[in-house]
Formats: C-alpha cells, sequence, structure tokens
C-alpha cells in the first residue's frame, strides 16, 4: 500500500533513468496519466500509453536520453501528503529560469506553471522537473 502515489510514480521515472532504462510501468490514475501526458508534451518523456491488464490499468512511459543523458535531470516532489504547499497566481516559482517546469493542480485541471502564469491561477504545487 502507498500513501503517496504520485511520488512512487517519480521515483519510478528517476530510478529508471538512472539505470538508462528504455520505458516504465506503474499502476494507473488519472492524476498520473495526466502528469505523464504533461511531461511528454513538454518534451521529457516519450510516448505515454495506458493499457488494461486483467482488472487494472497500466501506464507505460517511454524514456528519453540526449546522448545517454536523461532527458529529465531532476525530478522532485515539492506537495506531500504530510506537507500540503499552495500558491497564489502571483507567487508561481520559476524553476531555472524558465528552462524547467512545475506541476500545478489547480482548479482548472493539472497544468505547468507556465499555462497557470498564462491563466492567472494558483494551486497545489504537485512537483518540480528540469
Amino acid at each position: 500500500m502507498h500513501t503517496d502515489p504520485i511520488s512512487d510514480f517519480l521515483t519510478r521515472l528517476r530510478n529508471a533513468q538512472t539505470v538508462n532504462k528504455d520505458s516504465i510501468t506503474s499502476p494507473s490514475s488519472r492524476m498520473k496519466f495526466t502528469i505523464a501526458k504533461i511531461l511528454q508534451k513538454e518534451g521529457y518523456v516519450g510516448q505515454v500509453t495506458e493499457e488494461t491488464e486483467g482488472w487494472k490499468k497500466v501506464i507505460t512511459v517511454e524514456l528519453k536520453y540526449d546522448n545517454n543523458e536523461p532527458a529529465i535531470r531532476s525530478i522532485k516532489r515539492i506537495s506531500k501528503p504530510g506537507r500540503r504547499v499552495y500558491v497564489g497566481s502571483k507567487e508561481l516559482p520559476v524553476v531555472l529560469s524558465d528552462m524547467g517546469i512545475v506541476i500545478l493542480s489547480t482548479s482548472q485541471g493539472v497544468m505547468t506553471n507556465k499555462e497557470a502564469r498564462k491563466r492567472k491561477l494558483g494551486g497545489e504545487i504537485l512537483c518540480e522537473i528540469y
């Protein structure tokens, strides 16, 4: 039983890239699938697919590398079950001079800090990637 499935998903990504794996599989949820799709859209991972194995759904994420260097240099969970981190629209973080992203859960869905800044939204910071 995982108390933080998002953290487990991010750790699977981090560990797989450390040992140069081609892809990872993880139990699926709507939040994890959305985070994976955002990572795909931003160019940090390759193809993201959701499959059904028996009665459960599984996400498969293909990892990307640039000259044997992982596309994701750092992926860090910010808001945890024991300590939630919320920001307003004016306090949205900037990661590496906007070279990296922060994924937020807002009232209008899960999005990056750049998109939230355009829409003038705040929310819960899920993770930071660069």
